[in-house]
C-alpha cells in the first residue's frame, strides 16, 4: 500500500535561493514506518529529509523525526527551522511568539518574531576540551599545524560536533579535508572575520560530516555559539557565515537574550506538492 503526502523542499539559513542548505519535508507522516523514512531519505540524498509527525508531547506542537541519507539524528538545526516553517504555512501562521518541537533530543523551542524563526541551543551532550589523540587526528586530516588551533571544543548538541578555533576566515576557506582520515569524527571549524574579508559576518564556519562538507549547519552553530560566548571569544550577538566554498551563502544569526542563545536565518519554498510512498 502506498499514500500520499504533501512534500515541501525548502532552503534554510539564506533568503536568497539556492544559496543556504535544503530539507525535504514530508508532512502527516504518522502512517510510514522506520524502513519507509529511511529508504526516502536515502532517495532524495540530502544532508536530511524531515518527517512531520502528531506530538506525543502535551507541551510540544509537532513532533519531527530527522533523517540523513545514513541515519537517524536526534536533534540538528536547519531541519528544525525548515520544518517548522513548513508547520506554519499548514497552520497559516501561529499567534504564538514559541513554537514547541519534539524531537528524538527531547523538546525544542523555536522564536516566532516577524516571520523570521530561531531555535533556542539545546545544552551539549559533550562539552569542554578535546583529548590529545582526538585532537591529533582531526589536525592530520586536516593538515593543520599545533599552532594553526587556537583552540579546540567538543560542541555536541546531538550529530557529535568537534570544533576548532582558527586565526581567520581564510584559515578556514583554505581548508582541504581528508576524509578517510576523518573517519567517523564530525568536525566543526570556525574562524574570525576582520574587515579586510569584506563580509558581512562575524564569523565564518565549516562543517565536516559523513564524507561531504555541509553547506549550512544549524546544530554547529548552535554548538559554537556556546562555546565562543560562554568563553568570552564572541560577542553575545553576531552573524556567522558558512558554505563559502561550496558557492552558497548562509548566513546564521546568533542572539543571546538571558540564558538562551537562538540561532535563527532565513527559510525559503523552492518546492512545493505532493510525494508518493
Amino acid at each position: 500500500m502506498t499514500s500520499q503526502h504533501a512534500f515541501q523542499q525548502v532552503d534554510v539559513f539564506s533568503a536568497e535561493p539556492l544559496k543556504g542548505n535544503p530539507l525535504a519535508v514530508v508532512c502527516d507522516a504518522d502512517d510510514l514506518t522506520d524502513e519507509q523514512m529511511a529508504a526516502f531519505a536515502s532517495w532524495t540524498n540530502l544532508s536530511e529529509t524531515t518527517f512531520l509527525l502528531k506530538p506525543t508531547s502535551p507541551d510540544a506542537d509537532y513532533r519531527v523525526r530527522i533523517f540523513t541519507p545514513y541515519e537517524e539524528l536526534p536533534f540538528a538545526g536547519h531541519p528544525t527551522l525548515g520544518t517548522c516553517h513548513v508547520w506554519l504555512s499548514r497552520q497559516q501562521g501561529t499567534d504564538k511568539a514559541e513554537v514547541v518541537q519534539e524531537c528524538a533530543f527531547g523538546l525544542v523551542r523555536i522564536r516566532v518574531s516577524d516571520g523570521k524563526l530561531a531555535f533556542a541551543a539545546p545544552p551539549l551532550r559533550k562539552s569542554g576540551a578535546v583529548d590529545a589523540e582526538t585532537l591529533s587526528e582531526v589536525a592530520v586530516a586536516l593538515e593543520l599545524s599545533p599552532d594553526a588551533i587556537v583552540d579546540a571544543s567538543w560542541t555536541d548538541n546531538g550529530p557529535g560536533w568537534v570544533s576548532l578555533l582558527l586565526r581567520s576566515r581564510s584559515d578556514v576557506l583554505n581548508i582541504k579535508p581528508n576524509y578517510e582520515r576523518l573517519g567517523g569524527l564530525k568536525v566543526g571549524l570556525v574562524g574570525p572575520c576582520d574587515a579586510n574579508d569584506n563580509v558581512d559576518s562575524d564569523f565564518e564556519l565549516r562543517a565536516f560530516a559523513d564524507g561531504y562538507e555541509d553547506p549550512v549547519t544549524g546544530s554547529l552553530n548552535a554548538g559554537i555559539a556556546q562555546w565562543l560566548i560562554g568563553a568570552g571569544i564572541a560577542p553575545q550577538n553576531y552573524i556567522a557565515s558558512q558554505g563559502t566554498v561550496l558557492g552558497r551563502a548562509g548566513r546564521v544569526s546568533v542572539d543571546k537574550i538571558g540564558d538562551d542563545i537562538w540561532i535563527g536565518g532565513a527559510v525559503t519554498v523552492l518546492i512545493e506538492g505532493t510525494v508518493t510512498l
